[in-house]
């Protein structure tokens, strides 16, 4: 049994005729004919511009040279000492540790 399976609750046929007859009575929703599901076309497909300008939009820009994730093990006291600091205490973090090893400020 996946941990998927565990999650999702079975619905007795009562509860399923239940949710279809509010389907049924949702006037702003009727529920799409056999002819309107054939000529359905992918958003992608459909709204090229659109669905290009989403993807562009996602996630952070791109940067010439990316920060590395790791794992590190400090002291709770130095990560809460940081994390009192406010939001962006991972770049002061590494502002930090930057200043102590003699680096020159990134970017």
């Amino acid at each position: 049994m996946t941990s998927l399976s565990r999650r999702i609750r079975h619905i007795s046929d009562k509860e399923e005729a239940a949710i279809q007859r509010k389907i049924d009575s949702d006037p702003d929703a009727p529920e799409a004919t056999d002819e309107q599901l054939a000529k359905a076309k992918p958003f992608a497909e459909a709204f090229p511009d659109l669905a290009e300008s989403i993807k562009r939009a996602r996630g952070r820009p791109a940067v010439e040279n990316p920060r590395q994730q790791i794992s590190i093990r400090l002291d709770p006291d130095v990560i809460e000492h940081y994390k009192a600091t406010g939001k962006g205490w991972q770049s002061r973090m590494n502002d930090d540790l930057r200043k102590a090893a003699g680096l020159k400020k990134a970017g």
